[in-house]
This record gives C-alpha cells, sequence and structure tokens, in this order.
C-alpha cells in the first residue's frame, strides 16, 4: 500500500515537472513532510496548499535536469 502512494505522489511531482529524484537527494525531509501530506489529502487540496511552493521546488528540482 505505502508503495503505490510513493509512486501516485511521485507520478504528481512529474506532472508538476519536478524530479522526485532530485528533490527527494536535496530536500528529503521536506521531500517525506509533502508526501505525508499528499497521501492524507486529495491531490487538488495538497495542490492548493502548496501553490505557491511548487513553482520554487520545480525551479530547483526540474524534471529535464535529472536526465542531465
Amino acid at each position: 500500500m505505502e508503495e503505490s502512494l510513493r509512486e501516485e505522489f511521485e507520478k504528481f511531482l512529474q506532472s508538476k515537472k519536478i524530479s522526485p529524484k532530485l528533490f527527494e537527494e536535496a530536500e528529503k525531509e521536506r521531500f517525506e513532510e509533502w508526501q505525508t501530506l499528499f497521501s492524507a489529502v486529495h491531490p487538488k487540496s495538497f495542490l492548493m496548499q502548496k501553490l505557491h511552493l511548487i513553482n520554487d521546488i520545480r525551479r530547483k528540482y526540474h524534471l529535464d535536469k535529472e536526465i542531465q
């Protein structure tokens, strides 16, 4: 069950062009905090709560950077 929640969270991040791998490596504590919240609320609710932070995270850990 927990693995599917992690996969769902990672897919959400990828849909926002955020590399889950880079995000987790650089900010493990924040990654885990977000993952816990994501598993507790609806994805739309999570998005509304973190909307102002997602752009900053996307710039730091853009999905395209993972490939480089």
